[in-house]
């Protein structure tokens, strides 16, 4: 990749798994009477295609200083039958807002470290979903599991309840960045549960790598992608390391920056990585995720039906999700709502029978068409505005300052649509942030993303 572009379009930018973006939520305008009348009417428009369900569980017996996600650091495991009953606390209050019995369709478990549960406990939690659902045709249910902490019974269990697809977080084999990260995991242990996984009938197994972690080198990300390829996960999710310690605190601040690989070395490691990956038979899906063509993720994408969500990218695409536990997200498609991100605060919320929301954003006609125009893009690499209802006032403007990436190779401007040339694909958020108008009218005054490459 030509340098010049690293350093030209290097800036903070969002990841887009929702738009518009958190820091730009309207949460004057947003009231939990508006939210759950925008859950209601999409939860009647969409129930006979089934709802999706993300399941945060936050506690982690350890800190890796690499991760951003909301957590809860605690050795103790007497505090997991109390976090599963407030999820299903949750629950009923959300089933007894909806009119009919739900059919769920996806179903996540996310962390934290969801494998801190033992296998007694997950599975009390996802009996006692379906206590008060019905399992949606084409389901596809997935969890996290930690590679130190997964057992045999853990993946049966899950298995046994109708999980299909797990992820195990490895980042890197390097002792090095291992030591750094806080995440000591040999390679062994990996192998280990891959195996489980597939013995107990698993059918997509992913393994989460991180490029522009500290101490990295290209010779120990060749030497933790040949080993995650001898293992043949059927999906690689291949992220770049958010470095925002300004928002996730001390956690982040693990090692000294001037560790960090910079701009034009850290792309090397992605580049270095794709091209091994591509060597071997995974093809590139989207933003940062590989899959061999045997998953269902890369038939989605080949069959333009790939859907990105809070979850990330998944092959099954739903109008509603709700996201149980503290601070999830829940998704309408017209409007977002978040859970409290302090635990004791999401649990005084439910101890007084109230939804333990605190803030969210109801979508204006505007956003709602941009969505649409960014979800292609991070989706497919292209979006049009050729069909009714897929324009919107200020894409002229938005054009307009396409022209330079243009020029530059990165896209392909046409009369009715945007495509997202190869070139252009390590670009995707920026050419999302072209579309982002609530970005464009209020430009943040402190830092709230991380570098787009």
């Amino acid at each position: 990749m030509d340098n010049s572009l690293i350093q030209k379009y290097n800036v903070p930018g969002p990841r887009y798994t929702s738009y518009p973006t958190v820091p730009y939520w309207d949460e004057e305008n947003f009231t939990l009477k508006k939210w759950k009348s925008s859950l209601l009417h999409s939860f009647n428009e969409s129930n006979c295609q089934g709802i999706s369900l993300y399941i945060h569980l936050p506690f982690c017996e350890s800190m890796c200083t690499f991760c951003g996600c909301n957590k809860r650091i605690t050795k103790r495991h007497d505090v997991e039958k109390t976090y599963i009953n407030a999820i299903l606390k949750e629950w009923a209050i959300y089933r007894g807002i909806l009119p009919v019995r739900p059919r769920i369709k996806e179903l996540h478990l996310g962390g934290g470290t969801p494998t801190f549960f033992s296998a007694e406990n997950l599975e009390l939690l996802i009996k006692g979903i379906f206590e008060l659902a019905d399992v949606a045709p084409g389901y596809e249910f997935g969890f996290e599991g930690h590679p130190n902490n997964t057992t045999r019974e853990h993946l049966q269990t899950l298995y046994n309840l109708g999980f299909r697809r797990v992820s195990f977080g490895v980042q890197d084999y390097s002792p090095e960045v291992q030591k750094a990260i806080n995440r000591i995991q040999p390679f062994q242990n990996v192998a280990k549960v891959t195996l489980w996984a597939r013995e107990a009938g698993f059918t997509s197994i992913s393994h989460d790598l991180v490029f522009g972690l500290p101490f990295q080198s290209l010779e120990n990300m060749a030497d933790t992608i040949e080993k995650t390829r001898s293992l043949t996960p059927d999906r690689i999710s291949f992220y770049s390391y958010a470095h925002v310690p300004w928002i996730k605190g001390s956690g982040q601040r693990g090692f000294d920056e001037n560790n960090l690989p910079k701009d034009e070395e850290k792309r090397k490691l992605y580049e270095a990585g794709k091209t091994i990956l591509a060597e071997k038979g995974y093809h590139e899906i989207g933003m940062d995720h590989f899959a061999l063509e045997n998953d269902t993720m890369y038939r989605a994408y080949r069959e333009g039906k790939l859907h990105r969500n809070f979850m990330g990218y998944t092959a099954t695409k739903t109008q509603l999700m709700i996201g149980l536990g503290v601070s999830s997200i829940s998704d309408s498609w017209y409007s977002f709502a978040q859970n409290e991100k302090n635990l004791e605060d999401y649990y005084k919320r439910l101890d007084n029978n109230e939804l333990p929301v605190f803030r969210g954003h109801m979508l204006d006609e505007e956003d709602l068409v941009i969505r649409k125009h960014i979800l292609n893009l991070m989706c497919r690499f292209e979006t049009s505005w050729a069909e009714s209802g897929s324009f919107f006032p200020t894409l002229p403007d938005v054009l307009d300052s396409l022209q330079e990436m243009a020029q530059d190779g990165l896209i392909e401007i046409n009369r009715h649509s945007v495509y997202v040339t190869e070139k252009g694909h390590p670009f995707v958020r920026n050419i999302c942030m072209a579309f982002d108008m609530r970005m464009k009218r209020k430009t943040p005054e402190n830092k709230l993303f991380s570098m787009t490459i």
